[in-house]
């Protein structure tokens, strides 16, 4: 091995995660082949993937929300119905805070902090609005590794009654 060189049959691989249907995927790059256009999601199509910095498995029932760089909901992925009762289309534009009346038990947004300083956010306890019930819950977030667009995967995950 040549001091400085990399093992050409050893590639360093990422793991991505679609906000929109949950799949995790690995590869060499956030770009698609040679071209400088994003992957997408090969189960679904939606266009952006996010990319973790470690292997992140997300519970079953976690709910998936994808924010832009002003923290605003622009997608609701999989499980945000099922968990919220919450439509895509009354989320659309709003602050995760505002749609889900989500508030973190320290007091801190831990979103605005993740947008902020682009860096991951993981399991800080919360609580929101499922219709009238107010529910435990956690959120790992994790920032768009790009200059351009920014924004942030908010994964929100309920506690189990205890």
């Amino acid at each position: 091995m040549v001091p400085g060189y990399a093992r050409p049959d050893v590639a360093h691989e990422h793991y991505f995660i679609c906000p929109h249907c949950g799949r995790r995927s690995k590869g060499t790059s956030l770009n698609s082949g040679f071209r400088s256009d994003e992957r997408g999601c090969e189960k679904c199509g939606f266009a952006y993937l996010f990319e973790l910095l470690d292997d992140y498995y997300p519970a079953p029932n976690s709910a998936f929300f994808a924010l832009d760089k002003t923290g605003r909901i622009v997608d609701c992925g999989r499980g945000s119905f099922e968990l919220t009762g919450l439509r895509t289309e009354a989320a659309i534009g709003r602050s995760l805070g505002e749609a889900l009346q989500l508030s973190f038990d320290d007091g801190t947004d831990h979103v605005a902090t993740a947008l902020e300083w682009e860096v991951r956010v993981a399991n800080k306890p919360l609580a929101l609005n499922v219709g009238a019930e107010r529910v435990r819950a956690s959120a790992d977030i994790f920032p768009a590794y790009d200059d351009e667009d920014g924004g942030v995967l908010v994964v929100i995950s309920p506690q189990n009654a205890s």
